[in-house]
């Protein structure tokens, strides 16, 4: 008896990319520059790791700010080493055209939602910010993350900026909070029980779900629109 044929193995392709946030062509130059000089023995998969490494570094330093405001140089070392590895692993793939699209889309993207989590429990865990109002913020941009997923699959765009902000921009939005985190301190404003970066994080969670909620509601009506 012959042995039963081996299934056909179907190429997965990547969807487009959508990038219109303000410092993307400047970012695409600068990632360029640098994957045209990477080592050879650098690979997609250790600046993922690298990417994580970052948050962790992140919410250590914001975690350790209890002891003393110093520690919130680890956190902005932290974005810097983030953005490197999570920047650069997806384009040092296509940079020398060995992308694995189903792998790197669900490695890439698993570490990241871990990644975020990390960043804003620690952030939560620091003494400028309550938990519960940081992980509506993680809740909202995981809604937003949620979206961009779903948009890759029914309409084959993946969306990477949202009213001309990325990644990155909310990475340097988040390290100047750091930067004033010392010199606003976390006390209670308006004889409330929120410090004046709860009601920032607040307003920022707001605008991420009201962004998903827009989106959705845009994509369906589309989806709706071509019969699909």
């Amino acid at each position: 008896m012959s042995p039963s044929p081996r299934p056909a193995t179907t190429r997965i392709q990547p969807p487009t990319r959508i990038q219109q946030n303000i410092l993307a062509r400047g970012e695409r130059r600068l990632l360029n520059w640098l994957c045209a000089r990477l080592p050879a023995w650098v690979t997609p998969d250790q600046l993922t790791l690298l990417g994580f490494i970052g948050a962790a570094l992140v919410a250590a330093g914001y975690m350790l700010s209890w002891i003393d405001d110093e520690w919130l140089g680890l956190s902005l070392a932290g974005y810097l080493v983030n953005w490197f590895g999570d920047s650069l692993d997806g384009s040092l793939a296509r940079w020398r055209r060995i992308e694995r699209p189903a792998y790197g889309y669900f490695v890439d993207h698993s570490v990241d939602g871990l990644a975020i989590v990390l960043i804003v429990g620690g952030i939560g865990a620091s003494p400028y910010f309550r938990l519960d109002v940081a992980l509506l913020g993680a809740i909202g941009y995981l809604l937003l993350a949620i979206h961009t997923f779903l948009s890759a699959k029914v309409l084959g765009e993946f969306r990477l900026s949202y009213m001309a902000g990325g990644p990155t921009e909310l990475r340097i939005m988040l390290m100047a909070m750091t930067i004033a985190m010392p010199l606003v301190g976390g006390g209670n404003v308006l004889g409330t029980d929120f410090s004046a970066f709860d009601l920032f994080g607040l307003v920022v969670a707001s605008i991420l779900v009201t962004l998903f909620v827009v989106q959705s509601l845009s994509t369906a009506k589309l989806l709706a629109a071509r019969g699909g």
